[in-house]
């Protein structure tokens, strides 16, 4: 399991998270302090975190981290819980991290953990940049199909 967060101005750093099942616990001690860290230092205290609906995300120790810890935060009742649309990671970065690994590269366990950590570094900017850009519009289109897919 890998984790990755992504904003308007870049990608947070990667974590990898390759040891056991991911739990509320590890999401927690492992993922939220980094989205938290990186956040801060580029947006100060004026940003809003938002997450998708995996059970790590929604579990009631992670709501109230989030809610103590970030300056803001769309806590999971305020969330559609299939969201793969309004999430930038689901509907366009993971498909840009994927290419740009080299996979043939990838011979074991320990060259794609390797090949993983060069990779998050050569996402384009322009692909983050326009899949935040266009979150505001996906919004729309999604509240005029009442929350479904969009197509």
């Amino acid at each position: 399991m890998v984790w990755l967060g992504v904003c308007s101005k870049g990608v947070t750093p990667l974590v990898i998270l390759d040891k056991a099942t991911i739990k509320h616990a590890r999401y927690i001690q492992e993922g939220l302090p980094v989205a938290l860290k990186y956040e801060n230092q580029v947006f100060g205290d004026d940003w809003i975190f938002q997450q998708d609906g995996a059970r790590p995300h929604t579990y009631d120790l992670t709501q109230q981290w989030c809610k103590g810890n970030f300056p803001a935060f769309i806590d999971k009742d305020h969330w559609s819980p299939d969201s793969p649309d309004l999430n930038h990671l689901d509907y366009s970065i993971w498909d840009e991290f994927v290419h740009v690994i080299n996979w043939d590269k990838v011979k074991s366990k320990a060259t794609l953990i390797q090949e993983l950590k060069r990779a998050v570094k050569n996402i384009q900017e322009e692909v983050v940049f326009e899949s935040c850009n266009s979150w505001t519009n996906r919004l729309y289109r999604l509240s005029t199909n009442d929350f479904g897919y969009l197509r």
